[in-house]
Formats: structure tokens, sequence, C-alpha cells
């Protein structure tokens, strides 16, 4: 049955209501079966709506797109170790976030939703905030004060109303609960439409290996929304009988906001309260993941592990990134030194897949400082 139900008190609700949270406060799934005929995704445009009988929307009138999706997977050499990374910086809004809010905000279109809030260190707002505006739907964006500006810019314009919270990211999560009491909460944590966006990674890496699935996914650990996603696609492909297997996740965080990582070395049964510190990763900087408990179990169902990565391994990531052509927000690039480090260790050979999540245009000041720093 299609539904969404609670992972607390197993209570269920219908699809076409406007439930974000349970009436207990807990999170909400999505129980849906999906179904890929790969004739017709062949025959389909490039985007990730090709696999639309997957993805819970009912009409397709109520779909937000922009034809967004099917981002180029390119091979990328590591120590002489191919990586397959997926080209998700190059979506409309800068990020791979527009997976997860063109499938939100068309759910929301279809509930007649005329107003939503979201909290954001920067991309989900501005993927929120752009298929919003696509949509006709009023926006208000929740950030902490100390968001990249040229986020808080492209928020902005795409009519969006900023609301710049004083404090942590936690405080901006606090702030936007509070408006949620009276808004739909589009949040790309809580709201289980947006990992039926962020699922599509793993059903196009599949096809753009030619059927194949990897053998090691190597993807951010923050709030979890693509790797999450990525673990309900490949589950999703392994009950369809489509793969025998899904692949082994590597979780990656900053060193200096690891709780994740701490609950899973330690295999503890919450998740702890951290000493937060600065980090370049900012995107991935978050010391109270709401989905901390499913992020662990998804790495560990899959036989993964996590690996943390310090500013210094960030920076000098990105700079080599660079140097090949690429240019990615510094976030992105700790999960390609978390490649690095995964792929240092190897003991034979694996077929893995990582991501490029956001675009180095979304962190000019943070840019400029690092070429402060020289070679």
């Amino acid at each position: 049955m299609n539904q969404l139900i609670c992972v607390n008190c197993k209570k269920t609700y219908p699809l076409n209501e406007p439930f974000w949270r349970c009436a207990c406060g807990g999170l909400l799934d999505i129980q849906f079966e999906p179904f890929l005929d790969l004739k017709k995704v062949k025959r389909r445009n490039p985007s990730l709506w090709r696999y639309r009988e997957a993805i819970p929307i009912e009409n397709d009138a109520n779909i937000i797109s922009f034809n967004e999706g099917f981002t180029p997977l390119v091979p990328f050499q590591f120590d002489k170790i191919t990586v397959w990374i997926k080209q998700d910086y190059l979506f409309p809004t800068g990020s791979y976030k527009d997976r997860g809010a063109t499938v939100l905000i068309s759910k929301a279109m279809e509930l007649g939703i005329q107003s939503v809030v979201e909290d954001s260190s920067g991309n989900a707002g501005c993927a929120i905030a752009a298929y919003c505006a696509r949509a006709g739907i009023e926006c208000f964006i929740y950030v902490p004060e100390s968001t990249s500006p040229a986020k808080l810019a492209q928020i902005q314009m795409y009519g969006a109303k900023l609301k710049l919270i004083p404090g942590s990211r936690e405080d901006t999560a606090r702030a936007v609960l509070q408006a949620a009491q009276t808004h739909y909460y589009a949040s790309h944590s809580w709201n289980p439409f947006f990992f039926q966006g962020t699922k599509t990674f793993a059903y196009e890496v599949f096809e753009q290996l030619g059927w194949r699935v990897p053998d090691t996914i190597v993807l951010p650990a923050g709030n979890g929304t693509l790797l999450l996603g990525a673990a309900i696609g490949f589950n999703e492909l392994k009950t369809i009988g489509l793969i025998p297997d899904i692949p082994k996740i590597i979780a990656i965080q900053s060193e200096n906001c690891a709780p994740l990582f701490k609950a899973f070395q330690e295999n503890l049964p919450v998740i702890p309260t951290i000493n937060k510190l600065d980090t370049l990763a900012e995107g991935i900087a978050i010391a109270e993941p709401v989905r901390g408990r499913q992020i662990i179990d998804a790495v560990r169902q899959s036989r993964g592990s996590f690996l943390t990565v310090s500013d210094i391994e960030i920076e000098a990531s990105l700079k080599r990134l660079c140097r090949q052509g690429v240019y990615i927000e510094p976030t992105a690039a700790a999960t390609i030194a978390g490649v690095e480090k995964y792929i240092s260790n190897l003991t034979q050979d694996e077929l893995i897949v990582s991501v490029f999540t956001g675009h180095g245009l979304k962190s000019t000041e943070k840019m400029l400082k690092i070429l402060q720093h020289g070679d």
C-alpha cells in the first residue's frame, strides 16, 4: 500500500494529505511500490523524471520541473584508480538538492499548498526557493546568519522571503519548526518526499553504468539527504529484482562536525552531543541530524562505514580538482577528500561511484580566502 508511516509509532497517513510529521512527533517515511519499465525509460527524455513510475506523484500536471537530472557520470583518476563521479553540481540551482526539490514541490503543488517554509545552510534553500518560484508557491527560507552571501543572494533572487537566524545551524532548525506549525514544511530532512527525488541518483547510476550496480558509493553525510535517497533507490532496485544487492555506502563527515562518525564507531544508541567547530564543509556541518539513526542504519545495512576528513584535506582535494578544470564548492570537495582517503586503503578492485554535490560559484568568499593561502 502507498502511504506515509511513522518511524516511531507506526501510525499511517494517506499520501494525498499534507502531513510532514506524525502526530506523535515522529519522522514519516513513505511506503511506496515503485515500478520501472526499462523500455519506457530508455525512450524518455534524459531527466530524473524518466523514472516516472517510481516517483509518487499522482498527476503529471502537478510536476514542477526544469528537465533536471541525468547528470553526466564521468571517470576521474585518483592515484591510478578510476572513480566515477556524478556531476550533480550541474543542476539548475547548482547542487544535487534539486533532485529532492522537484519532487517535493511537485507534491506541494498536488496538495494545493500555497506557502512553505524551509531551513537550510544554503543549497536546499536555493533549490526549494527556485522550484517554488516556478510553481508560484510562497516561500520562506530560514538560514543561519553566517550563510554564504552568494547563496543568500540566490535565494532572494528567486523571490523567496529570507529569514536570517542568529546562532548555529541547529538554532535555525529550531526556529523553522515554530513556523512549520502554520506552514507546510518543505524540509529536506523531515519531509519524506524530498528523498523520493534524491533516490533518483541510484536509478541514474544504475542506468549510466550499463544497468550495473557499483560495488561502492562514497557520499556526504550531514543531514543525509543524498545518502538516504541513494539507499532508498538501490533498495528499490533490489526489491524490483533489477540488481542482486546494494552497494557499500561510505559516508563522509568533516572531522570538525562528525556526530554520526562517533555514533557509528562507538556503536552508540543515540547520536551524541558534540563540540562542533567551524569547517570549510558548511553544508555537512550538522551537529543534530534529524534522521541520524536512519543514516547509520543505512550505512550498516550496506556493510559500509564512515570516514572523516580534515579542513586541510578538504582544501587540498579542492585545489587538485580545480587544477583539473572542476569548480566545486568546499563542501563538495569534502566528499572527494573522503574518496581519496578510502581508496588509499583499498585491497581489491572496486567499481566506485561518488559525486560533485555543489558548484564553486556558491562559495566565492571561501575560494578567495583559500587563494590567499597559496599552494
